[in-house]
Protein backbone atom coordinates (compact mmCIF):
# COMPACT_ATOMS: atom_id res chain seq x y z
CA UNK A 1 0.00 0.00 0.00
CA UNK A 2 3.01 1.96 0.26
CA UNK A 3 4.16 4.50 3.42
CA UNK A 4 2.17 5.18 6.36
CA UNK A 5 1.59 8.70 7.64
CA UNK A 6 0.01 9.67 10.89
CA UNK A 7 -2.47 12.18 10.88
CA UNK A 8 -5.33 12.87 13.43
CA UNK A 9 -9.44 13.31 12.31
CA UNK A 10 -12.59 13.16 14.46
CA UNK A 11 -15.53 10.64 14.15
CA UNK A 12 -18.26 9.65 16.65
CA UNK A 13 -18.09 8.22 19.15
CA UNK A 14 -20.65 5.04 18.39
CA UNK A 15 -18.70 5.04 14.82
CA UNK A 16 -14.99 4.58 16.02
CA UNK A 17 -16.42 1.97 18.63
CA UNK A 18 -18.03 0.20 15.92
CA UNK A 19 -14.69 0.33 14.53
CA UNK A 20 -12.86 -0.99 17.11
CA UNK A 21 -14.60 -3.83 18.03
CA UNK A 22 -14.60 -5.06 14.51
CA UNK A 23 -10.72 -4.58 14.23
CA UNK A 24 -10.71 -6.23 17.50
CA UNK A 25 -12.94 -9.45 16.05
CA UNK A 26 -11.33 -9.56 12.99
CA UNK A 27 -7.59 -9.52 14.86
CA UNK A 28 -6.51 -6.24 12.90
CA UNK A 29 -5.65 -2.85 13.72
CA UNK A 30 -7.73 0.23 13.42
CA UNK A 31 -5.44 1.52 10.79
CA UNK A 32 -5.89 -1.16 8.66
CA UNK A 33 -9.42 -1.29 8.98
CA UNK A 34 -9.94 1.97 8.15
CA UNK A 35 -7.33 2.08 5.19
CA UNK A 36 -9.41 -0.48 3.72
CA UNK A 37 -12.43 0.86 3.72
CA UNK A 38 -11.38 4.51 2.84
CA UNK A 39 -9.56 2.49 -0.39
CA UNK A 40 -13.09 0.77 -1.18
CA UNK A 41 -14.61 3.54 -0.82
CA UNK A 42 -12.46 5.56 -3.50
CA UNK A 43 -12.59 2.86 -5.38
CA UNK A 44 -15.91 2.81 -6.00
CA UNK A 45 -16.54 6.42 -6.58
CA UNK A 46 -14.30 6.36 -9.68
CA UNK A 47 -15.75 3.36 -11.23
CA UNK A 48 -19.45 4.98 -10.55
CA UNK A 49 -18.89 7.97 -12.94
CA UNK A 50 -17.59 5.05 -15.74
CA UNK A 51 -20.62 3.15 -15.08
CA UNK A 52 -23.17 5.68 -15.27
CA UNK A 53 -21.72 6.56 -18.56
CA UNK A 54 -21.93 3.51 -19.44
CA UNK A 55 -25.52 3.05 -18.37
CA UNK A 56 -26.90 6.19 -19.68
CA UNK A 57 -25.38 5.70 -23.32
CA UNK A 58 -27.19 2.01 -23.52
CA UNK A 59 -30.48 4.03 -22.13
CA UNK A 60 -30.25 6.26 -24.81
CA UNK A 61 -29.35 3.87 -27.54
CA UNK A 62 -32.54 1.57 -26.47
CA UNK A 63 -34.71 4.65 -25.24
CA UNK A 64 -37.71 3.43 -27.64
CA UNK A 65 -37.69 -0.30 -27.12
CA UNK A 66 -37.71 0.55 -23.24
CA UNK A 67 -40.59 2.85 -23.64
CA UNK A 68 -42.16 0.06 -25.19
CA UNK A 69 -41.51 -2.63 -22.80
CA UNK A 70 -42.67 0.12 -19.90
CA UNK A 71 -46.34 -0.01 -21.28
Amino acid sequence: MGDFVKFSSKMDGQTLEAVRAYARNEGRTVAGVLSEAVQEYLDKKRVRPAFREAADAVLAEHDDLLRRLAK
